[in-house]
């Protein structure tokens, strides 16, 4: 498939040549810590494809407070700061996690004295008690499975400067929203926002999700390999999860691997093969950025929007 028109394309090569040498921020320690279950990161990755990242997000977030300055002075009000949003989109297992925190930390080095903060919209999804009632459980994960108007609403009152925003807690390993626990944004000089539907266009809203965000990055791969990475995933948390009861992934841990294992492939094939399909991959082109990643999640290609 060729490169859409209204992009530039890069080599690995020729992006980490946008970057000098500086010394990592990162040990290999701490970069396992950020990473997730079975994702593939290393400290070259880093240096090769988050550093320039990093620098053409500091021109951007420099030009956006200027911008902002003197839209306020253009309409003779008194400046106040706007916060900043990244979002970050993509496939479920194509590695937007880790991207996403490994931003968190390079930025909080990189970025003194400003408040960056990330926060998932997996914790806008309707509880799964409401996704039952609304026989939504084997939709979790598309777009009529989150409550929008509640994530909308949120992304508003970040911009609007409101000092303390709580957001809902979703847990993986419980599969569901924690009851009465929250996030709690305050203030941000910089908000992360990652998730499979940041860049999506859901209907009966006249307001997006992507209205928001002043710099969004798509984690592309083909369908295939984003396959083995989520069967992957999946047999690594039931390694875990037979230790643990209350985990959801619990009965399929105890139980025949090799049926669990089939579960999870339908799982991919039913659900989430088809979300992507159907709503996240067309919205890979409205992305400012779009990192390519090949087998064993190595990063090959970038293409960055030119306009």
């Amino acid at each position: 498939m060729s490169d859409p028109i209204n992009y530039n394309a890069f080599t690995r090569a020729e992006w980490r040549a946008f970057s000098d040498d500086a010394k990592l921020p990162l040990t290999q320690e701490s970069l396992r810590q950020i990473k997730a279950f079975n994702d593939r990161i290393s400290l070259q990755d880093v240096q090769d494809i988050y550093i320039p990242l990093v620098h053409l997000l500091r021109l951007q977030f420099n030009h956006y407070r200027l911008l902002q300055q003197d839209k306020a002075a253009f309409l003779q009000q008194p400046a106040h700061r706007v916060p900043f949003i990244i979002g970050i989109a993509g496939s479920v297992a194509v590695g937007k996690s880790t991207a996403a925190r490994l931003l968190e930390v390079l930025l909080n080095h990189y970025f003194k004295n400003s408040n960056i903060q990330l926060i998932t919209t997996d914790g806008f999804l309707y509880p799964n008690d409401e996704l039952k009632r609304r026989q939504l459980m084997s939709r979790k994960g598309f777009p009529e499975s989150y409550d929008m108007a509640a994530l909308i609403q949120f992304l508003n009152d970040v911009k609007a400067g409101v000092p303390s925003i709580k957001a809902p807690l979703y847990s993986h390993k419980i599969y569901d929203i924690v009851p009465d626990e929250f996030e709690t944004i305050t203030a941000p000089d910089i908000l992360i926002v990652e998730g499979i539907n940041t860049l999506q266009l859901p209907t009966n809203e006249q307001i997006y999700v992507s209205d928001f965000t002043d710099f969004s990055i798509y984690v592309d791969a083909e369908a295939n390999l984003i396959e083995d990475w989520f069967l992957e995933r999946f047999e690594l948390l039931l390694e875990t999860a037979f230790q643990d009861p209350e985990n959801y992934y619990y009965p399929y841990a105890i139980g025949d691997r090799d049926e669990a294992m089939a579960k999870g492939k339908k799982v991919w094939e039913d659900i989430d093969l088809k979300n992507l399909e159907e709503y996240i991959l067309p919205t890979r082109n409205r992305a400012d950025m779009i990192i390519h990643k090949t087998i064993g999640h190595r990063i090959d290609r970038l293409l960055l929007r030119k306009y």
